[in-house]
């Protein structure tokens, strides 16, 4: 149990803090800059929990809170705007906070590494630079069929082709913006390949990672990406709750006996939840070509997914097998386990015997 509970609402420069005795009766507040935020922090004797709302930089604040020896909780922003009151002042927003750490239904969020958050880091620049790639070869295949040339589908053959392109009489007067802009394509692909290798460096030895990428179509982008946004699989007590929490599961419309499954509800992290849809998508199509080449040699899953797609369509079972193979990675983590494609719950075989 801790002695003091202080709220604080972070920002750049101005920080502010209500403290709250054990019936949550706010008896101090204060207003500080941040080297006065972080000379109050150091002068803490008593052990104390600090809450605030995740942003920015609330991970940097929770390792400094946790390095001097005090609790630092984070509560997601989402989660504390329902208990404000009245107008948006850093005043209210503290009272928020407080109101939010009492209900036992918020969950806090773990405090990321460094690491962690390097790994997010170099994703959100891949992300980027992937995005700006794909508008420039846009942009040229735009430029060159306006001038009645006919580019070739997909990346490779299309760059392959494009300097071809350029050199041609009616391209003369913009030659040199074009080759420009191939110049900053290839640039992208070597930063893109850099932040890959960078990433396979940091976690050459961590072997969460290694066991999450040997999940079938989980490759080690994902891998890394849903690790670093989950941080411990002890958050969620199952693999479903993950999957919830990435918006794989459908949402429902329930009232008295009418129970409704709708669509997935896209709810929690877009970035990590995209990487895994694709990952399920490959996951089928190395099924379905296992399947064509060499049945004898398909899994338990390859089956499940190859029958699924037959019975309710190709996207809709991408869907449904990247909900599954989410809670297969949380299970690989949990249990510290190896993948295996014909694996069966013990309780699936007790209800079949």
């Amino acid at each position: 149990m801790y002695s003091k509970r202080i709220a604080v609402d972070l920002a750049k420069d101005v920080f502010q803090l209500a403290e709250c005795d054990h019936s949550g009766k706010v008896v101090s507040r204060k207003r500080l800059n941040r080297t006065a935020f972080y000379k109050l922090l150091t002068q803490l004797i008593e052990p104390t929990e600090i809450i605030f709302e995740t942003c920015g930089t609330a991970h940097y604040w929770g390792r400094v809170i946790q390095r001097l020896g005090h609790k630092a909780t984070l509560l997601h922003a989402r989660h504390v705007s329902p208990f404000r009151r009245g107008s948006k002042t850093d005043r209210n927003d503290c009272d928020a906070i407080l109101n939010a750490s009492r209900s036992i239904d918020i969950k806090p969020i773990p405090v990321k590494t460094e690491l962690q958050q390097h790994i997010q880091h170099l994703h959100c620049m891949r992300e980027l630079w992937k995005q700006n790639r794909l508008q420039r070869i846009n942009l040229l295949r735009g430029i060159f069929r306006e001038q009645g040339f006919d580019c070739p589908l997909g990346r490779a053959a299309f760059l392959k082709i494009a300097p071809v392109i350029a050199d041609e009489p009616v391209m003369q007067l913009i030659a040199i913006l074009i080759n420009q802009l191939l110049a900053e394509i290839h640039q992208c692909t070597t930063l893109l390949d850099d932040c890959e290798k960078t990433i396979a460096t940091l976690l050459s030895d961590n072997t969460v990672i290694s066991r999450i990428d040997e999940v079938s179509g989980i490759g080690l982008l994902s891998a890394s990406a849903l690790v670093t946004a989950v941080g411990t699989p002890e958050r969620f007590k199952n693999g479903r709750a993950l999957s919830a929490w990435l918006g794989m599961t459908p949402k429902e419309y329930s009232s008295g006996n009418s129970r409704k499954l709708g669509s997935i509800s896209r709810a929690g992290n877009t970035y990590v939840r995209t990487l895994l849809i694709h990952c399920a998508r490959s996951a089928l199509q190395s099924a379905k070509r296992c399947a064509s080449r060499t049945p004898e040699k398909l899994t338990h899953l390859q089956q499940w997914a190859i029958q699924l797609s037959d019975r309710i369509g190709y996207n809709k079972a991408t869907v449904a097998l990247a909900n599954k193979l989410v809670r297969i990675c949380w299970s690989v983590w949990k249990h510290e386990r190896r993948f295996d494609g014909n694996f069966i719950p013990t309780s699936k075989i007790q209800t079949a015997g």
